[in-house]
C-alpha cells in the first residue's frame, strides 16, 4: 500500500456512520479507526480512503450501485462489509422475502468476480458482525449461514478475510466485557474500536 492507492471501504449503515455529516465523508465508523491508525503509524503510505457504506443495505443493494460506487473508481483495495441486513430483515420485516443462502452467496461472488474483471483490486471481506450482544441470539443463529458464505468466498477468490463476526462472538465470551453496539447493531465507540483492529490486525499480518 502506498500513498497513490485508494482504498474504498462499502458496506450498509456499520460502514456509512455518519460519512454524509463529515467533510472528508469517511464518517465515524471503524472506516475513521482504521484511516486514523495509519495515517499515526504509516503516515507515508497513508492511501486515498472513500466510504461507500450507504445505512440499509443488503447485498442486492450494493449490485445495483456497484459499477459507479467500485467499478468506476478503479480502486487498488475493496473491504466490503455486508450481511447484516439481509438477516435482520427476517427479524424486523419478516413479511419481506428473505434473501436466501445461496442467492446471498451468488450476488455477493458476481460482485467480486467484477471487480476482478474490471480492477486490479485486492479485494477483503468482513465477517458480518452480530445481531444482538447475545451469542445465542436468534440472529445470530440466523447469521451463522451468511458469515459461512464470506469465509467460503474469501477461500474460492483468494480475498482477505477479515473475521470480524468471530472477533465479536470471542469478546462477547469474555467475562468482564463492555457495550459494543448501540442497539444490537450498530457499533457505539468500542464496537468500531474492535471492527478496526480485527481489519488492522488481518491486514497488516498478511503483508
Amino acid at each position: 500500500m502506498n500513498k497513490n492507492d485508494l482504498l474504498l471501504f462499502i458496506g450498509d449503515s456499520i460502514t456509512e456512520a455518519g460519512r454524509y455529516e463529515d467533510p472528508e465523508q469517511i464518517g465515524n465508523s471503524y472506516v475513521r479507526y482504521v484511516r486514523d491508525f495509519l495515517a499515526i503509524n504509516k503516515p507515508e503510505t497513508l492511501p486515498k480512503i472513500i466510504n461507500k457504506g450507504i445505512g440499509g443495505n443488503r447485498v442486492p443493494d450494493l449490485a445495483e450501485r456497484w459499477k459507479e460506487d467500485v467499478l468506476d473508481l478503479k480502486p487498488d483495495y475493496v473491504s466490503i462489509s455486508i450481511g447484516i441486513n439481509d438477516v435482520w430483515r427476517q427479524l424486523d420485516s419478516p413479511q419481506q422475502e428473505a434473501l436466501s443462502y445461496d442467492r446471498f452467496k451468488a450476488i455477493y461472488a458476481d460482485l467480486i468476480e467484477q471487480v476482478h474483471t474490471h480492477t486490479n483490486a485486492k479485494v477483503i471481506l468482513m465477517e458480518p458482525t452480530v445481531i444482538l450482544e447475545d451469542v445465542n441470539a436468534q440472529g445470530n443463529k440466523l447469521l451463522k449461514p451468511y458469515v459461512t458464505a464470506v469465509q467460503e468466498l474469501a477461500a474460492e477468490f483468494n480475498c482477505l478475510l477479515v473475521p470480524t463476526h468471530q472477533a465479536f462472538i470471542d469478546y462477547l465470551n469474555t467475562p468482564d466485557r463492555q457495550v459494543l453496539t448501540t442497539d444490537g447493531v450498530h457499533m457505539n465507540t468500542t464496537g468500531n474500536m474492535l471492527m478496526a483492529q480485527t481489519w488492522l490486525q488481518a491486514f497488516l499480518n498478511e503483508r
